[in-house]
C-alpha cells in the first residue's frame, strides 16, 4: 500500500531523487525570500508597521533555502536545475497570483491593494506549506538526517500562517473584508490547480529517477488528481477562512538564530 511516509522514504533513500527534491524546495524558498524582501522595501507609508514583519518573513524563507542546500551538502550533493514544470512560484505568477516580479523590481511604492494581494496570496500558499511540513514533521521529525530541519521549517510556517490570519483580519476590520475574501477565493482556486500540476510533474520526475513501474506511477497520478478533485469540490475553503490565531504577533521581533542548519 502506498503512503506519504513510504514515498518520501524512497525519495530520501536515493541521492538523485533527494537532490531533485531539495533543489526544488531550495529554489522556491529562496524565491520567496526575494519577493518578501522587495515587498518589505516597497510597503506604502500607511502600512509601514508591516515592513519589519514582511522582512522577517523573507528572512525565514531565505533561511529555509539555506537549510535545504545544507541538507544537500551534508550528503556531498550539489543543487540541480529546476525543471520549469516543477516551479511552483513561477507557475503561480503566470496565473496572476501574487504580485508580479516586474512590479517588485520597480522602485515605485506598493499600494494598500497590493499589500492585500500579497497577504491573501501568502495566506493560501502558507497553508499549503504548513500542511506539508506538518506531515513531514509527523513522519520524519525525529529522523537523524532531516528531523531538525523539518521541525524548524514547520515552526516557521506555522508562524507565517498565524501572521497572515492576524494581518488580514486587521485589514478586514478596516473595511477591506469583501476584497480580501474575493482575493482569497481567487488565489485558492488557482493554487490548487498549480499544486496539482506541480505535484504531477515532480512525481513524474521522481518516478523516472527511481524506476517506478507504470502501475505505481499511474496510481500516484490518480491520487494527485483525486486530491485536486476534493479540493476543487470544497477542500479549498480551508485555505480562505480567517480566524484570530492563538500565536499573536508571530513575526514580531528579530528572527531567532538557527545554529547548525543554515
Amino acid at each position: 500500500m502506498l503512503s506519504a511516509k513510504g514515498l518520501f522514504q524512497e525519495i530520501l533513500d536515493s541521492d538523485d531523487s533527494f537532490q531533485l527534491f531539495c533543489s526544488i524546495a531550495a529554489g522556491g524558498e529562496s524565491q520567496g525570500g526575494w519577493e518578501n524582501g522587495r515587498i518589505a522595501a516597497l510597503v506604502p507609508d500607511g502600512l509601514r508597521d508591516l515592513a519589519p514583519k514582511i522582512a522577517r518573513h523573507g528572512a525565514d524563507e531565505d533561511k529555509h533555502g539555506r537549510i535545504f542546500l545544507a541538507l544537500l551538502r551534508n550528503r556531498g550533493l550539489e543543487p540541480v536545475e529546476i525543471p520549469p514544470s516543477t516551479d511552483y512560484t513561477m507557475l503561480l505568477e503566470r496565473r496572476g497570483i501574487g504580485l508580479a516580479h516586474d512590479r517588485l523590481r520597480a522602485a515605485e511604492p506598493l499600494t494598500e491593494r497590493d499589500i492585500i494581494t500579497y497577504l491573501t496570496h501568502s495566506r493560501v500558499t502558507e497553508q499549503r506549506a504548513a500542511d506539508q511540513m506538518a506531515m513531514l514533521t509527523g513522519h520524519f521529525g525525529e529522523h537523524p538526517q532531516i528531523g531538525r530541519a523539518v521541525r524548524v521549517i514547520c515552526r516557521d510556517e506555522e508562524n507565517h500562517l498565524a501572521y497572515c490570519h492576524e494581518e488580514l483580519l486587521r485589514l478586514a476590520a478596516l473595511g477591506h473584508g469583501r476584497r480580501i475574501q474575493a482575493a482569497l477565493r481567487h488565489s485558492a482556486l488557482a493554487e490548487i490547480a498549480v499544486y496539482r500540476d506541480v505535484s504531477l510533474a515532480v512525481m513524474d520526475r521522481i518516478g523516472r529517477i527511481l524506476g517506478w513501474p507504470r502501475p505505481k506511477a499511474a496510481v500516484l497520478a490518480a491520487g494527485i488528481r483525486a486530491m485536486h478533485g476534493y479540493e476543487r469540490a470544497g477542500g479549498w475553503r480551508r485555505m480562505v477562512s480567517l480566524r484570530m490565531p492563538e500565536r499573536r504577533d508571530a513575526l514580531g521581533g528579530p528572527a531567532p538564530r538557527t545554529v547548525g542548519l543554515a
